[in-house]
């Protein structure tokens, strides 16, 4: 039902879809740019950077040299990739970037680009080196840690390896199997290591990193989550200016934390509105309404629209097409309960880093792996400005901005939840009946996790509803129920996932709880498998 404040007659206008974008240079300061070649670790990196208090962002191999010097950055960080230099096809760099000035560190198959593309000597078909190999310091180097031994552990992963260093380099260390484990130009301020610097198998990576980026780049460790609330807010005042804003809450941490940086910012020009899908977790509407009314006197909107979420969804199977139904009703009862903010002129979302790589990629060329609700659901034809405050940012960066912030922790630490609900996480179609079948389930492995106190060590738990029957027997009767799949799974940043192994007798408990207490669920099945290959959701 429309909020009772609006009225046809005060109608906001249609939505725009246009960005609120900003140069990432004029957004951060110092900013590191992560050449991905196909790393599995190329998020990795660009995490160690900011771990180091400098910003960075992943960008694709095919950037030129023109892009490049037009975004400024401190350095250039070229991840490590799958493939060998010497194939057909295998990534590049445009070689007109190396004389660009800019300070470069290569990792793994990186390094081995620098040394090819500059002259140097790659061996091809030689043994490679899996896991941890020692690396022997043969001279003065700028970017390994001095308190490092003259002897001491790397992680590799590679079969080619460098032979020769071009000229104008110097090899500063080596491996059993690798002749130039590092090599250096100490003049142009390229530098090239062997290893992975960025995983805690290498017990000196980060003193590499440090070195390169505060001594050879020259960056200083400025980028804290105060500065970070600080470029926000000065940045949203100056572009909202005396106009106002809508922040449609999800209930999860990302909206509620950017409300909450927003809502600085610009105070009683924000209204958030709450668009009830019918699709949350038990309880979660009351929380949600409770934390923003109450203890952070932003005023919101609440909408209980749960009976036409349920409508568009029916007939849906396709889980794609689930979330860009959800997706665009949101923005159509969005539409339709913010009549009396006729001069509302931007939408304030939670898109984060890992919903833009996962969609498309920040500069939208990745592959897509699925939709997100805040960048693929929205509807061609929105006319309000996006603001996205978070969206340079991992969970773990949001969370620790939202403490910063003065959220309370059951808002800061709540457990990420899909911008579709649990549309995404019942198999097949939704109804009502497979909704309350599921909040129960679901309230019951979050609940028994709490109670085991393992709630910080786990990144997401719940239950997810199968689109089959199964063959159960309960008091000597047959019963054809619904399985429940339980998936908790542990992450830093949701990039990538490993199945939790929670005890045994905390799974027996759930299962039993699940199967007694939830009337038409009769099996209860954990999920092991980790992401890759899999996602952490199941659509």
């Amino acid at each position: 039902m429309p909020n009772p404040c609006c009225t046809s007659e005060r109608r906001a206008r249609p939505i725009r879809s246009r960005l609120l974008e900003t140069p990432t240079n004029e957004r951060h300061d110092h900013v590191v740019l992560v050449v991905d070649f196909g790393a599995q670790y190329a998020q990795l990196i660009a995490r160690r950077v900011r771990e180091l208090a400098v910003f960075s962002e992943i960008v694709p191999n095919r950037i030129t040299a023109a892009e490049v010097a037009a975004r400024r950055p401190a350095a250039l960080v070229l991840s490590g990739g799958p493939k060998s230099v010497h194939v057909d096809g295998a990534p590049s760099l445009d070689p007109a970037i190396y004389d660009l000035g800019i300070p470069i560190l290569g990792i793994c198959y990186g390094a081995q680009l620098i040394a090819q593309q500059l002259g140097g000597t790659v061996g091809r078909g030689r043994r490679g080196e899996y896991g941890r190999a020692t690396l022997h310091r043969t001279g003065e180097s700028a970017v390994l840690p001095a308190e490092a031994p003259t002897h001491h552990d790397v992680w590799m992963s590679h079969f080619d390896a460098i032979t020769e260093a071009p000229v104008g380099f110097t090899a500063t260390a080596s491996t059993d199997d690798a002749p130039v484990a590092v090599l250096e130009d100490e003049t142009r301020g390229i530098y090239g290591v062997q290893f992975h610097p960025e995983v805690v198998h290498s017990p000196h990576g980060m003193g590499v990193l440090r070195r390169f980026l505060h001594e050879r780049a020259g960056c200083p460790a400025t980028w804290t989550m105060t500065s970070v609330i600080d470029a926000q807010v000065d940045l949203t005042r100056a572009r909202v200016g005396d106009g106002r804003a809508i922040c449609g809450l999800s209930g999860g941490v990302d909206s509620s934390v950017a409300a909450a940086l927003v809502h600085r910012a610009i105070g009683h020009q924000l209204t958030c509105v709450y668009v009830d899908t019918g699709l949350m977790r038990k309880g979660e509407s009351e929380q949600v309404v409770e934390t923003f009314r109450r203890h952070l006197g932003i005023e919101l909107i609440h909408v209980d629209a749960g009976e036409r979420f349920f409508a568009r969804l029916a007939g849906v199977i396709d889980p794609e097409d689930k979330r860009k139904a959800i997706g665009d009703e949101f923005i159509r009862v969005f539409e339709e309960n913010t009549g009396g903010l006729v001069d509302a002129e931007f939408l304030v979302q939670g898109t984060l880093y890992p919903d833009l790589i996962e969609s498309g990629g920040a500069d939208g060329t990745a592959s897509v792996i699925k939709s997100h609700h805040n960048v693929g659901g929205l509807p061609e034809d929105m006319r309000l400005t996006l603001i996205e405050p978070l969206r340079d940012l991992f969970k773990d960066e949001v969370r620790r901005l939202g403490t910063e912030l003065g959220l309370p922790d059951e808002i800061v630490w709540r457990q990420p939840f899909p911008g579709p609900g649990l549309g995404v996480r019942i198999i097949g179609e939704v109804t009502p009946g497979k909704v309350r079948l599921l909040q129960e389930a679901d309230a019951i492995v979050r609940a028994e996790l709490a109670a085991a106190g393992l709630e910080r060590e786990i990144w997401q738990a719940f239950a997810v509803l199968a689109d089959i029957r199964s063959v159960g027997v309960m008091g000597d009767e047959r019963t054809y129920g619904h399985p429940v799949i339980v998936r908790a799974v542990t992450s830093d940043d949701a990039m990538t996932a490993d199945w939790a192994r929670l005890p045994h007798e905390l799974l027996a408990r759930m299962s039993s709880r699940i199967t007694n207490e939830v009337d038409g669920i009769n099996r209860v099945v954990y999920d092991i498998t980790s992401k890759p290959p899999g996602t952490i959701e199941w659509e």
